[in-house]
């Protein structure tokens, strides 16, 4: 028997940092979305536990306990089970969309069917990192604290949404650093109901990543990006995270995403492009 997952990229479309903990961790306040571009985790029964990545974004991701898809089925394993994953790998590392959180809760989400067995508690997702817990449930989340902090919200409307990496990986230590300050106001209280894209992205361009700037000054090749997807056509842009993916909002159903996506590519082919739809 296998058993297979999807673990979708996972967008911040706002990220309000305000403030940080005694511990160091910054507290955030985020609208955090996925879509359905991203990484497939197959797990099949075996002996032991073991680990092979395949894939165009394969390249240098380790298979050994380093990776947090082996973390992750480590935190979950009863004794004497096993089994052999399969990570089909699409995303970029290190991308600022969640990309190995998302493969570690798809993991965790398939093992659990294959042996029977309950998902973690908080305390050990957490362990894995901020951003694992809201990954078990791919939607539309109200994210605060250190990402332990979860509040589920409506289903956003649909949105075609573009994807691109200039394919930079962005120290997030360095970005929290360059931070003007820790102390910024969080997402209003009280979230309007979106009608459809056009009234989510109006809301969203009166919103901020105060990653953005920072993540911008350290690698400046993000600013391109943002620069080509405001020039799109797009509803709205923002890098995504603590970068370097910076992402876009189309109108659904137009193919204008698509099409700007065949247009970056054609002028910037080591960039990784990819567009898709709002989860």
């Amino acid at each position: 028997m296998a058993v297979e997952a999807f673990a979708p990229a996972k967008i911040n479309l706002t990220l309000h940092v305000t403030g940080q903990r005694a511990d160091g961790y910054h507290l955030l306040a985020s609208l955090v979305a996925f879509c359905d571009v991203g990484d497939q985790v197959r797990v099949r029964p075996a002996e032991d536990l073991s680990l092979q990545v395949s894939g165009p974004r394969a390249a240098g991701v380790p298979t050994d306990g380093s990776n947090l898809v082996m973390r992750a089925a480590e935190v979950l394993k009863p004794a004497g089970q096993g089994a052999e994953i399969t990570l089909e790998k699409h995303l970029p590392a290190a991308a600022g969309i969640g990309g190995g959180s998302s493969d570690a809760a798809a993991t965790l989400r398939a093992l659990a069917q294959l042996w029977d067995v309950e998902l973690p508690g908080e305390a050990d997702l957490l362990s894995l990192g901020a951003d694992v817990p809201v990954c078990m449930a791919p939607g539309a989340w109200r994210m605060a604290g250190i990402g332990e902090d979860l509040t589920p919200l409506p289903p956003l409307p649909s949105c075609d949404i573009l994807l691109v990496n200039p394919g930079v990986a962005v120290s997030t230590p360095v970005v929290f650093r360059g931070l003007a300050s820790r102390e910024n106001p969080a997402m209003p209280q009280d979230l309007p109901g979106w009608g459809d894209a056009l009234e989510l992205s109006a809301w969203l361009a009166r919103q901020r990543n105060d990653l953005q700037a920072p993540a911008v000054a350290a690698a400046p090749v993000i600013g391109e990006v943002l620069d080509a997807l405001r020039g799109s056509g797009a509803l709205f842009s923002a890098m995504s995270g603590s970068g370097a993916t910076c992402f876009a909002l189309f109108e659904p159903d137009e193919g204008q995403a698509q099409s700007t996506a065949e247009d970056i590519r054609a002028k910037h082919p080591d960039w990784w492009v990819a567009s898709g739809r709002l989860l």
